[in-house]
């Protein structure tokens, strides 16, 4: 059985994920952007918002737009952003260079990836220089949220998911100061 907790912390991430959809939606982030900072084989996922936060606590605002990749590793280079997969290193093994090969079971799912921009300077996400640039692959999301994770006495800004799934799966992603990192949380008991 699962902690009580679980259900309270499911019902908070859905009506923050409501929360963040009212908000309104950062201005010129359409295809062009995106392709414009992680190349042509990246889009905007239809049907979802970007989402603003300070990821990496640096005091300027970053960007997580849930988008679609069918190549990702092959722009890389030129478009200046690392490809990285917290979820299955989470789980033992997260070299992209084979885990961008592991397919999802539902198409519909399939080539989702967060695209993450952190920002620099007054222009934050804007920046025609980004600090840094990353696309998170192989996370099972169906929605995803930003906001505040506290850790002990430290509280960061961090992006919770409801993963896809028969358990419905909710879980965190934070910087940690170097790298992406998941957690899972629980499973939600609502029916």
């Amino acid at each position: 059985m699962l902690p009580r907790r679980v259900v309270p912390f499911a019902a908070v991430l859905l009506i923050g994920f409501q929360l963040s959809l009212a908000q309104t939606q950062p201005s010129g982030v359409d295809d062009a952007f995106v392709q414009k900072q992680f190349g042509q084989t990246c889009k905007v996922l239809q049907g979802t918002a970007p989402m603003t936060g300070d990821l990496d606590a640096d005091g300027v605002e970053d960007i997580v737009i849930p988008g679609r990749c069918t190549n990702p590793l092959m722009d890389q280079s030129e478009d200046n952003f690392r490809v990285v997969d917290p979820y299955n290193s989470f789980f033992g093994y997260g070299n992209p260079k084979i885990t961008t090969e592991f397919a999802s079971e539902d198409k519909t799912f399939r080539g989702t990836v967060l695209l993450i921009i952190h920002g620099q300077g007054p222009e934050a996400w804007h920046s025609a220089t980004p600090k840094a640039k990353f696309v998170i692959i192989n996370l099972p999301f169906k929605q995803v949220v930003v906001r505040k994770l506290t850790q002990g006495k430290k509280s960061l800004t961090a992006i919770y998911a409801e993963e896809m799934g028969p358990d419905r799966m909710t879980s965190v992603l934070f910087w940690d100061g170097k790298k992406y990192k998941y957690n899972p949380l629980g499973a939600s008991m609502e029916d």
